[in-house]
């Protein structure tokens, strides 16, 4: 019998969608990837999806930020070490295989689909930025920077860095070599940390 409107949702159903779509997300991208697609993928409906996603943005939108653990709150870091220790930790050891390939993924396909692009970039990229923004100028006030430090260059560099792991760097990286990478190149910055 089918569920009736108003019908709790299915936490599993819910659990598998949002895979089904990021699977699917990964293995062809945006344009490979379809509402019908993720219903046969996830064994549910085509109306099981529409009635949590009413399109396909709204659909990737939320797998995106499910697959790449985008957190409503991102933690105060007390250093910039520490914020590159988080990023570490999000790239490099064995789960992180499959993040690494949907980022890949969205380097390439994201600026073909505007729509999809900006509501990722509000709701993930954007808040991200301002964290790093927020972490790097702490870091100029206890004297790590110096006072004309261009700050926004500074996290176009470490941002640039993990982008080159990604594409050169194989997916079996531990989190320490990821590490090491990320603080190789901020120790080749302006940056200098205070004792």
């Amino acid at each position: 019998m089918p569920p009736t409107p108003g019908r709790p949702r299915s936490a599993e159903a819910d659990r598998a969608v949002l895979g089904a779509a990021l699977e699917l997300l990964v293995e062809h991208g945006v344009e490979g990837t379809s509402i019908e697609k993720v219903a046969q993928r996830a064994g549910v409906t085509r109306a099981t999806v529409y009635r949590r996603y009413p399109d396909k943005t709204r659909l990737l939108l939320a797998a995106l930020l499910e697959g790449l653990r985008t957190p409503s709150d991102l933690p105060e870091c007390d250093s910039v070490e520490e914020m590159l220790s988080m990023w570490a930790q999000g790239l490099g050891g064995p789960d992180a295989a499959g993040g690494r390939r949907l980022l890949r993924r969205l380097m390439t396909g994201l600026h073909d689909h505007p729509e999809l692009h900006r509501a990722y970039r509000e709701a993930g990229i954007a808040r991200r930025e301002r964290w790093i923004r927020s972490t790097l100028e702490r870091a100029r006030e206890r004297g790590e920077f110096p006072p004309d430090a261009d700050l926004a260059v500074v996290g176009e560099i470490l941002t640039s860095a993990v982008t080159t792991h990604l594409l050169t760097r194989p997916d079996t990286c531990t989190v320490r070599e990821v590490e090491d990478h990320l603080l190789a190149v901020l120790h080749h910055t302006c940056y200098r940390r205070t004792p």
